[in-house]
């Protein structure tokens, strides 16, 4: 099953562990992060992809709805949930996917998420070429996907190693937007500082995957989502 990746945010330490609690229960959601505002979102989103983001609008310094207006035009799908009825237009502004008037039921959530869930397959769709356009040595060149192997975050930079090539290729590129534009059932960042191609994983051991002799860890923030998908592969 496809997992779509999750934030949760909520000053209301009871709100926030009941939204943890439904969203670990639906299973093609995946939580990777939990906040009390809006500014901790902003901060793990510098360097991190995220699917959906579930936001209570009323949090002190930045609101959820002045973070969604923040990253409008990024792909993120958002579900936003508070207190009070008169945001619901609002919500609609920023286009959000739903907008939940607490206190909602699991059902309630589930709906949404399942909405949220057919918008990210169907981007998924429209983006389905079987190459990359990267600008590396002051020139474009066309990436093959089926020939990237793991991709290798560094600062403001990635470091693509392919198949086909001993040499690697290096573009300006943060690993968040290289992440939002491949597709996610072939590729998976394992850590902070690697994506890898699902497709080309041989050899794991350790908690570590093979390409040659280039070993990768998985880190513990991702362990689960990884271990997800070796359960779906598993015979």
């Amino acid at each position: 099953m496809q997992t779509y990746s999750v934030i949760v945010a909520d000053d209301e330490p009871l709100a926030l562990s009941l939204v943890e609690k439904y969203v670990k229960q639906i299973p093609f959601l995946q939580l990777i992060g939990s906040h009390s505002n809006a500014l901790s979102v902003l901060e793990q989103l510098e360097d991190e992809w995220v699917d959906l983001l579930i936001l209570d609008i009323q949090m002190p310094n930045l609101s959820g709805m002045q973070l969604a207006q923040q990253l409008a035009g990024q792909g993120h799908k958002i579900i936003f949930t508070t207190a009070f009825e008169q945001y619901a237009i609002q919500g609609y502004k920023v286009n959000a996917i739903d907008y939940l008037l607490k206190p909602f039921a699991f059902e309630e959530l589930l709906s949404a998420a399942q909405k949220a869930k057919q918008q990210l397959q169907e981007s998924s769709v429209l983006g389905t070429e079987d190459y990359l356009i990267l600008k590396s040595d002051y020139k474009l060149q066309q990436i093959a996907l089926d020939d990237i192997l793991y991709i290798e975050g560094l600062k403001d930079y990635v470091r693509i190693h392919r198949k086909s090539t001993d040499k690697s290729l290096l573009s300006l590129l943060s690993m968040k937007s290289l992440q939002a534009r491949l597709p996610r059932h072939r590729f998976m960042r394992v850590h902070r500082s690697y994506i890898v191609n699902l497709d080309k994983i041989s050899t794991i051991e350790r908690g570590q995957l093979l390409f040659g002799k280039q070993h990768i860890p998985v880190s513990d923030k991702y362990k689960e989502a990884f271990q997800d998908f070796i359960d779906r592969r598993s015979v």
